[in-house]
């Protein structure tokens, strides 16, 4: 995810053209050959809004955000193949680490692609989600971080815009600032937390069997550290595009 948020210059302006860095970073060039299941971000800009031929197939879309090294959105995609499942990363590295494991699994309803979790309305319009997960977002401690992290109103707005309504957003964090920040960002939305967990080891605002440990997650299981969750609901209503820039955080 963009360090930047909203105050930098749109995503979408950069995308374009020979990526920078292709000489010292070998995933640039990698990411950009692999094909399918990558789609790199101009490849993605010319599918919004229309994701099924990007599947090849009509199937609601369930989209997590900041995917790492693919271990749930592969998983997921394996335990719901009536699903199109996409995940977004930043890093070269992590979208090609994503696409080796769909490609291990023989995954064919899964896709990955970079783009800036910033700016996630260029992609997905109105009622566009079946489904939206985020795992472990950066959390960004320190006080002057706060406004960095994603998990805000910019995210809540855009939740509340691109998911169908009864569709849900769930969310897992190490760090409990994430967990409150978006929260504490809903109001006003149609978006109803149903559910929430102090300790995913005890509990989960969700089924069970609907769930992935991820490796990154599985280091805090051995460190007996708790894992925060929360589950959110989106209602009936009206909601508009996303308009805000980066949460105006003060907590440390």
């Amino acid at each position: 995810m963009s360090n930047f948020g909203r105050q930098n210059r749109p995503f979408r302006e950069k995308v374009h053209g020979r990526p920078q860095k292709s000489e010292t970073n070998p995933y640039v060039e990698l990411h950009a050959t692999l094909g399918p299941p990558v789609i790199t971000a101009h490849e993605a800009l010319d599918h919004a809004g229309n994701w099924d031929a990007c599947f090849g197939r009509s199937a609601p879309l369930h989209l997590e955000v900041g995917s790492g090294n693919g271990f749930f959105l592969a998983g997921m995609a394996a335990r719901h193949p009536e699903r199109n499942w996409l995940g977004l990363e930043i890093r070269f590295k992590r979208v090609v680490l994503c696409a080796r494991k769909i490609q291990a699994a023989g995954i064919t309803n899964a896709r990955i692609s970079r783009y800036d979790a910033w700016w996630l309305d260029d992609l997905f319009g109105e009622a566009s989600l079946s489904g939206l997960y985020v795992n472990h977002p950066d959390p960004w401690k320190k006080k002057k971080e706060a406004r960095k992290r994603l998990m805000g109103r910019y995210f809540a707005e855009f939740a509340a815009w691109a998911l169908k309504p009864g569709a849900e957003l769930r969310l897992k964090s190490d760090f409990p600032g994430n967990i409150e920040g978006l929260v504490g960002a809903i109001d006003g939305l149609p978006l109803t937390v149903v559910g929430r967990s102090d300790d995913v080891r005890r509990s989960l605002p969700w089924d069970a069997g609907d769930d992935i440990t991820t490796n990154y997650q599985s280091k805090f299981d051995k460190k007996d550290a708790p894992v925060y969750a929360v589950r959110l609901v989106r209602g009936p209503g009206e909601a508009s595009p996303p308009s805000a820039a980066r949460q105006d955080a003060t907590e440390g």
